[in-house]
């Protein structure tokens, strides 16, 4: 029997600040203290300062970490000894750049990031920023988590601080794809969904941490079984083409047993052949009331998405929706036609 993990309540947050509707004058000084008030205390400085445009969105995933993206002009930030003392929330600040690089001071370490690549902070430390060049915006998506809940020790996160991390392994690629998401999805995010989203992104940020800093086993047991579970997981969303892909084939992957494989999905929702029944219906489902796909034959969709024999696909198709594949189709087309019509 498979048993829900309880996850306790959350809601979750999508703020969006922007200075547009700000008079010109006004916009660096607010959006200053915002930063520094959401953040952490901070002097900015900037070229853009008479009309700075700038946009922040922060996602509250269950109250522990955050999820941001910045979108601003050329800028320096310094975070001064004077400033930890006046505030210090503690937290740890690891940061996509998706957008121009910049270069960057903490610890004696000075370095510079490139677009594509992440850089660690801490609040707790003396810190400066600043692009290369003066023209152009920068883009950044921040995964904020306090000290206390993250996963690796204090003096193992203190070696990476500062540094060029550049997401070329399987952990930094799982977790660039998914804090774009997290920004990109932000407004599709139900409140159920914030805690568990947010573990995943604080265990994927301290399995890719882990992995630069040589520490894998230094991650709590915890923390490498989710992180595991997120690989698999992408790993049968990339693959639900194959007809192949089945547990076995997903264990030997992953260079686990079998056995294993089962015990970890034994505190998801479903088994991992029913996930991979369910995702590759969910795919079929999609194709189906695509108008575009209308004159695609119902078992070369199914195929596409690892169902060969049709009559098995009709079966499990009509068990998960309650209507045969033709039927399904039929009826999504009339609701496109009616809605064109309508329109």
């Amino acid at each position: 029997m498979h048993h829900l993990t309880p996850t306790p309540p959350a809601t979750t947050a999508t703020i969006t600040s922007s200075t547009t509707a700000l008079p010109a004058r006004d916009r660096f000084d607010w959006y200053t203290d915002m930063v520094s008030q959401s953040l952490a205390p901070i002097t900015l400085t900037s070229p853009h300062a008479p009309d700075f445009d700038a946009t922040a969105t922060t996602v509250d995933l269950g109250g522990q970490p955050q999820v941001m993206s910045f979108s601003l002009p050329s800028h320096t930030a310094v975070r001064t000894p004077r400033h930890i003392r006046r505030g210090d929330p503690e937290t740890y600040q690891l940061c996509l750049l998706t957008e121009r690089p910049i270069r960057v001071e903490q610890l004696r370490t000075d370095t510079l990031v490139r677009t594509g690549d992440f850089v660690l902070f801490d609040t707790s430390h003396p810190l400066r920023t600043r692009f290369t060049d003066d023209q152009g915006r920068g883009r950044t998506i921040m995964l904020r988590v306090p000290k206390s809940a993250f996963p690796l020790p204090a003096h193992t996160a203190d070696r990476l601080l500062a540094q060029r991390l550049s997401p070329t392994g399987v952990s930094g690629t799982l977790l660039t794809q998914y804090l774009r998401t997290l920004i990109e999805r932000a407004a599709d995010l139900a409140p159920a969904e914030s805690h568990r989203l947010g573990t995943i992104a604080l265990d994927l940020a301290a399995a890719f941490l882990a992995e630069y800093a040589d520490a894998a086993p230094l991650l709590p047991a915890e923390t490498r079984r989710r992180e595991l579970l997120a690989r698999i997981n992408a790993f049968i969303d990339a693959n639900l083409a194959d007809p192949a892909l089945t547990p076995a084939h997903i264990a030997a992957h992953h260079h686990i047993s079998l056995r294993t494989l089962h015990q970890l999905f034994r505190t998801e929702p479903e088994t991992v052949a029913a996930t991979i029944r369910r995702r590759r219906l969910e795919r079929c489902r999609a194709d189906l009331a695509d108008p575009r796909l209308r004159g695609r034959p119902i078992g070369a969709l199914a195929a596409r998405w690892g169902f060969l024999a049709p009559p098995e696909f009709s079966r499990v198709f009509r068990a998960a929706y309650g209507l045969t594949p033709s039927d399904f189709r039929r009826q999504a087309t009339g609701r496109a036609t009616s809605a064109r019509d309508h329109n």
